[in-house]
């Protein structure tokens, strides 16, 4: 395989962690007794520009289709941050009623409501059928198709140039990471801002999160990385914050690379600096992340084990993407978690793809009183915790599997 970004031959693995169906490919009681598609689940890396990406074997059309079910609004710690994020952005960036705002994978429009409220001219582009109705559904135009350097182009012809161009958690998610970028310097304004926002390759490494890996996430990023990208297709990063959702992601700010409207931050500076010293630009970076997700791996299947011989129920809470992979790559099926609950009634009433537990609503906690619930989806941990306190009632214990197996 060919980078993606570089074109260089990949010859060195990051992680293997076997094959998987795809982490959204819910399955229904029609399809339930169907066999499903495993693909493999490997992630290089490429000692020229240090991207982290997955072997290619599945298709972007596969994986987003217009029934996929992941919508961003119905997790209220998400909502907040995007509420937060376009606060800050529009005072900062003096972004206003003259501005033009556009989001890109706009998902149900979880972010960009908050922008339409202010009274600022926006529209998203969201390739998703279902998601993309739902953002309809609040009053915010969507383009409904995959974002590239063709329709960027179409939209100059059509004066649509944005001021500020937002792309929270997709950068990862494009096959063709040259093309994307590209079309954003493309659409932006001569003194536009872009901001991304995706999981630090650093704290990934650092905290072994190989559940954020699966099959839609086809680049893993660092700066070292980004900036040899952005370079190359006509972005420059001058800002960044580093948050503390998904385990760890960076926020970076960008502006067009013919543009010196904004100055390089010392933020982006000392993250170079850490990145360099860490080893980033040096395989050795790289080369003990399998080993050293093996011990999480043992940890938890052990304890899911040991529950089962003690006659304990254990249950998932969110049908995320982690869940899967975790739920694959250890093998874990309803003898070990009974079933899953979700919010999202896109995915109730579903299975899980590969272990085929069954989703329910969360009202089903209430009634079977499980003894352990487990919270695939750890970086919302606060928020399910909170919600689910009823659980102390009969002395029920919350668990996270990553970054460490821990009982609450």
């Amino acid at each position: 395989m060919k980078c993606r970004h570089c074109a260089s031959d990949l010859q060195h693995t990051f992680v293997d962690l076997s094959s998987s169906p795809l982490s959204n490919s819910y399955l229904t009681k029609k399809t339930i007794n169907e066999p499903e598609k495993w693909y493999p689940l490997k992630v290089l890396v490429c000692n020229k520009c240090w991207l982290v990406q997955t072997d290619d074997f599945v298709g972007v059309s596969e994986m987003f289709s217009e029934d996929y079910a992941y919508f961003s609004s119905f997790s209220s710690t998400w909502l907040k941050h995007a509420e937060n994020f376009v606060e800050n952005v529009i005072s900062r960036f003096n972004i206003n009623s003259e501005s033009l705002v556009l989001e890109i994978a706009a998902n149900d429009g979880y972010l960009l409501q908050y922008v339409k409220d202010k009274g600022i001219p926006c529209y998203g582009i969201e390739p998703t059928h279902s998601t993309a109705e739902a953002a309809r559904n609040k009053g915010i135009e969507i383009i409904e198709e995959f974002f590239s350097v063709k329709k960027a182009n179409e939209l100059v012809r059509e004066g649509r140039q944005a001021d500020l161009i937002i792309s929270n958690n997709v950068l990862a998610h494009v096959p063709d990471i040259n093309d994307f970028v590209k079309g954003i310097s493309i659409l932006l304004k001569p003194n536009g801002i872009a901001t991304f926002e995706f999981t630090n390759l650093l704290k990934l490494v650092e905290l072994n999160l190989f559940d954020t890996i699966y099959h839609e996430h086809y680049s893993y990023l660092s700066l070292t990385s980004v900036e040899k990208i952005f370079e190359a297709n006509g972005l420059v990063v001058f800002d960044l914050e580093e948050l503390m959702t998904q385990g760890g992601s960076l926020r970076i700010y960008a502006q067009r690379i013919d543009s010196s409207h904004h100055k390089k931050s010392k933020a982006v500076s000392l993250l170079e600096k850490k990145e360099n010293k860490m080893g980033v630009s040096s395989i050795d970076f790289y080369q003990d992340f399998q080993n050293n997700i093996e011990g999480l791996k043992t940890e938890f299947l052990l304890f899911l084990l040991q529950a089962n011989q003690q006659g304990k129920k254990v249950v998932g809470y969110g049908a995320a993407a982690k869940g899967n992979t975790m739920m694959n790559l250890l093998g874990i099926r309803q003898n070990l978690i009974s079933y899953v609950v979700d919010n999202n009634p896109a995915k109730k009433d579903k299975y899980m793809p590969g272990s085929r537990i069954p989703i329910v609503d969360i009202n089903h906690i209430n009634v079977t009183k499980p003894d352990y619930v487990v919270i695939f989806p750890w970086n919302l941990k606060d928020e399910v915790m909170q919600q689910l306190e009823f659980i102390k009632e009969w002395d029920g214990k919350f668990i996270i599997s990553t970054p460490k197996l821990k009982i609450f």
